[in-house]
């Protein structure tokens, strides 16, 4: 394949590349490239400024604020986005549901959601994992029974990132029991967490803070209209919301930013009469991440550069697997650039990102179970890619 871009392509990439740095506050910005916590308020007025320039969904239809750009084009501006530390657009809005209800949803569903997804006038979670269905997510035992004009929901969910923050569910229920495969019987609801009957219960993390929680659902009456799609096809939307969530996990722009800091935080560390970065182990292990990286940002333009047929390209998964495992990799290698001062303890001389950076790698400990764990991704590409 040809692997350089073409001179629109690059004008492309330099338009979006001072956008991204002269539009979005140069605050966000720089808290996001150093792993501080991002607030509520800057996800939402981030996704507000580049939605007002259709910058915040182009993978959607154009008439609902896409646009008709190439998939190089799309992955330019995706790229670009990460290596200048632009909080990307919420996930479960701009990748997730947002998608399944262009694609799957009724004229009046589109109308009525896709504009506030689009605008994170509306912040979704997730529904899909719970106690005894998560890699194996058609166990799930949530269940909705047809009510005149509702759905009677009866169920728990779990892991449901950012539910504390969130104002609506896309909710994966079985709404079948009888269905001959497990995966028949199940549809996709969607229903504000203010309703009555929902708990969210937010999960306590080893560090203290909550990123995830549990939300039960007791009688939970869910307007029928709330069905997206057909009832009992929801297994056909989650994959398809799933092929796009794996594609998006393998953030390559990312974890160029984190080895770029790695290298100036390890010029800061000093070894006898010279510094880390100048320490011929360390910089081998530095170069081998890199060429992996690289190898990965080549499977990824393959990916968008191939002929799209409407299906999940099952390649998606190895972008998920190896990406997961190369942010693990640069977390990692940030824990061993803090030595010492990795351990969480209260020092005015610690820096403050080698405090962080022992929390952020176990935390990413999580990038290789979400959106289908590893294991399973392995089992996917024996499959489809291998044959086996």
């Amino acid at each position: 394949m040809k692997l350089a871009l073409t001179e629109d392509e690059l004008a492309f990439r330099d338009e979006l590349r001072a956008f991204y740095r002269s539009e979005i506050p140069a605050d966000i910005r720089n808290r996001a490239r150093h792993g501080q916590e991002l607030s509520r308020d800057d996800f939402v007025t981030t996704q507000r400024i580049l939605n007002a320039h259709r910058l915040a969904v182009p993978n959607w239809p154009v008439e609902w604020g896409g646009r008709d750009w190439t998939p190089i084009q799309r992955h330019i501006w995706h790229d670009e986005m990460q290596l200048a530390s632009v909080p990307e657009p919420l996930t479960f809005n701009a990748n997730m549901i947002g998608p399944v209800i262009a694609h799957f949803g009724t004229q009046a569903m589109k109308e009525r959601f896709l504009p506030p997804t689009a605008n994170l006038d509306i912040w979704w979670c997730q529904g899909f994992s719970e106690p005894e269905a998560g890699s194996d997510l058609a166990s799930l035992r949530t269940t909705a029974v047809r009510d005149g004009d509702s759905y009677v929901v009866n169920g728990q969910k779990t892991w449901t990132t950012a539910a504390q923050s969130a104002d609506w569910m896309f909710c994966l229920v079985r709404t079948d029991p009888d269905a001959p495969k497990k995966q028949a019987g199940i549809s996709m609801l969607l229903f504000p967490l203010d309703t009555p009957g929902v708990t969210v219960r937010p999960i306590e993390l080893i560090d203290g803070g909550y990123e995830v929680n549990e939300v039960f659902l007791d009688n939970v009456r869910v307007p029928a209209e709330n069905l997206v799609g057909q009832e009992n096809q929801g297994w056909t939307y989650a994959k398809f919301l799933l092929g796009n969530e794996r594609t998006g996990i393998t953030a390559v722009g990312q974890t160029k930013v984190r080895l770029w800091l790695a290298k100036e935080y390890a010029k800061q560390v000093r070894l006898g009469d010279r510094t880390l970065l100048e320490d011929q182990l360390f910089a081998t292990r530095l170069a081998e991440l890199e060429n992996e990286l690289l190898a990965l940002e080549l499977v990824q333009l393959r990916v968008a550069a191939a002929p799209a047929d409407g299906k999940p390209n099952p390649v998606s998964s190895i972008l998920k697997l190896r990406g997961t495992e190369l942010q693990q990799a640069v977390t990692e290698l940030l824990v061993d650039i803090a030595g010492p001062d990795s351990l969480p303890v209260e020092d005015p001389a610690q820096p403050d990102w080698a405090r962080r950076s022992t929390a952020t790698y176990l935390n990413y400990r999580k990038t290789s179970i979400y959106g289908g764990s590893n294991e399973v991704q392995r089992s996917i590409i024996a499959s489809t890619i291998l044959g086996l």
